[in-house]
């Protein structure tokens, strides 16, 4: 099972690779099961300071694995298992207090949305396609797609993905806000992994308050967001790098 999603460490990084290429990274239970397991990791690991995620092979993650939910002998059952389990890996890996990178290439879909906008910044491979696939197969959307997708595009792109299932490009997934940024094919990952590189070498607990005030503000009132930035850089200015950098811009 261990070998479903993988784990490596190096220099307070941390790398979560999606592991069944042959299955295009769709995930199972034991998938969904492993992933849980490894975010709950680095999340607990002191000495990880960010994290990058990528899916082995061609294509980045095809969402749910279709292949185990007709063998399943309750597919109902089966199916609300998997999505509670890897929602709860998701939502885990989207509050944890550390930067999140992934590239993606090949294909995202259906729940591979939901993986993709769990992170903080995404990286997409010139070729890469973005479909949510729900409509083709009958099925709805899973995993927080239909909270994470809307905040992403915007309520009207995001409805026009759900229910036509139509494909979008990179170039077009950059213009409507739904990645970061797009490299050629070739340099995806290696532009990813430098880019959480820097972020592990960076002030770790500032850029952790960072992301979770900028997730907070998805839910959160003005006001409670404006007291909570207060009493974040009021703790954040007494650290040892901010200290250190405040007087350097002071000089």
């Amino acid at each position: 099972m261990s070998d479903l999603v993988t784990l490596s460490t190096d220099a307070g990084l941390a790398h979560i690779e999606l592991n069944r290429p042959d299955a295009a990274n769709a995930f199972d239970l034991p998938t969904a099961q492993r992933l849980l397991e490894v975010v709950r990791q680095v999340r607990d690991d002191d000495a990880v300071r960010a994290i990058l995620v990528t899916g082995a092979g061609k294509r980045y993650c095809a969402g749910g694995d279709v292949a185990s939910m007709a063998s399943s002998d309750s597919p109902g059952a089966y199916l609300q298992e998997l999505a509670d389990v890897l929602d709860g890996a998701l939502q885990e890996l989207a509050a944890t207090p550390k930067p999140v990178v992934t590239a993606v290439q090949g294909a995202v879909a259906g729940a591979g949305l939901a993986v993709m906008l769990s992170c903080d910044v995404i990286v997409a491979a010139e070729s890469t396609k973005f479909v949510t696939a729900y409509a083709g197969t009958g099925l709805t959307p899973d995993c927080g797609l239909s909270y994470l997708l809307p905040r992403a595009v915007g309520s009207v792109r995001a409805m026009d993905l759900v229910l036509t299932g139509r494909a979008l490009t990179a170039a077009e997934a950059l213009e409507w806000g739904l990645v970061t940024q797009v490299a050629p094919d070739a340099e995806a990952t290696d532009a990813a992994r430098e880019l959480a590189t820097r972020l592990a070498a960076g002030p770790a607990e500032a850029l952790g308050h960072a992301k979770r005030l900028g997730r907070l503000a998805w839910s959160a009132s003005r006001a409670e967001i404006g007291a909570d930035e207060g009493r974040t850089i009021a703790v954040m200015v007494e650290t040892e790098f901010a200290s250190k950098a405040v007087h350097w811009f002071a000089r």
